[in-house]
C-alpha cells in the first residue's frame, strides 16, 4: 500500500497515523527492545561482562524503532552503540577480575576534552540534522545522541562518570519519546533513570575499593 503521510512539524505522529499492522509490528519491536534495555543496564549496574550481548540486540531493534518515529539521530546512534558496545565486550572481558569489572574516575584534563567533544558534536551533528532532514527535534535528538556515544565510550573503558550522563540522557529521552508517542521506551527510560541511579551508587563503592 501507500507509504504514511509525513506529519507536520507541529502534529508529532502517531503509530496510528501508519498501517494498522505496521504500527502493531513496530509496537512489539519496541517493548521487546525496551525489555532487554532493561536486562543490560541491570547487569552494566552489577558490572557483569554479559550485559553486552542484550545490549547489542537491543540496539539492532531500536533502529527500526527510531527510524519509524523519524528520530534519525536516535537511529544512527544505534549504529555508533553497536560498535562500541562490540569494542566494550572485548575490553570487559580483557579486565575481568573473580571480583567483577574493574572501576574507576577520570582524570580532571579527560573531563574537560570530553566537556568540549561532546559540546562540539552535539553543535554540529544537530545543525546537520536540523538543515538537512526532517527530524522533528533535532537539537534535542541531537543533544541524546551526543551524550549516549560519550557515555557508552565512558562506559566501555569503565569511568563511573558514565552513569551521570546516563542520568542526564534519562531526563531529557523522557518526555521527548513521549511525545513521539513512543510510550514504551519513554517508560523504560523512566525507570533506566532509576537504574542509572543504582548504577551510579554501586560504581561508585566500587571505584573507592579498586583502582584502574
Amino acid at each position: 500500500g501507500a507509504a504514511p503521510s509525513a506529519a507536520a512539524p507541529d502534529q508529532p505522529r502517531r503509530p496510528v497515523d501508519a498501517p494498522a499492522t505496521g504500527a502493531v509490528r513496530v509496537t512489539q519491536i519496541e517493548w521487546l527492545a525496551a525489555a532487554l534495555v532493561l536486562i543490560n543496564v541491570a547487569l552494566v549496574a552489577l558490572r557483569s561482562v554479559w550485559n553486552y550481548p542484550f545490549a547489542l540486540v537491543a540496539v539492532s531493534l531500536y533502529a527500526v524503532v527510531f527510524y519509524d518515529a523519524r528520530l534519525y539521530s536516535d537511529m544512527v546512534l544505534q549504529g555508533f552503540f553497536f560498535a562500541l558496545n562490540l569494542y566494550g565486550w572485548a575490553s570487559w572481558m580483557r579486565a575481568r577480575e573473580d571480583s567483577g569489572i574493574p572501576v574507576g574516575w577520570m582524570t580532571d584534563r579527560a573531563r574537560r576534552q570530553w566537556v568540549i567533544i561532546t559540546i562540539v558534536a552535539w553543535i554540529g551533528w544537530s545543525f546537520a540534522m536540523d538543515r538537512y532532514t526532517d527530524a522533528v527535534a533535532p537539537w534535542i535528538d541531537g543533544a541524546i545522541a551526543m551524550l549516549s556515544i560519550t557515555a557508552q565510550w565512558l562506559l566501555a573503558r569503565r569511568r563511573v562518570e558514565s552513569w551521570y550522563l546516563w542520568i542526564v540522557v534519562d531526563l531529557i529521552a523522557i518526555p521527548l519519546f513521549a511525545s513521539r508517542g513512543l510510550y514504551a521506551t519513554s517508560a523504560v527510560y523512566v525507570v533506566l533513570l532509576g537504574l542509572s541511579i543504582d548504577g551510579l551508587i554501586q560504581w561508585r563503592r566500587a571505584a573507592a575499593k579498586v583502582a584502574l
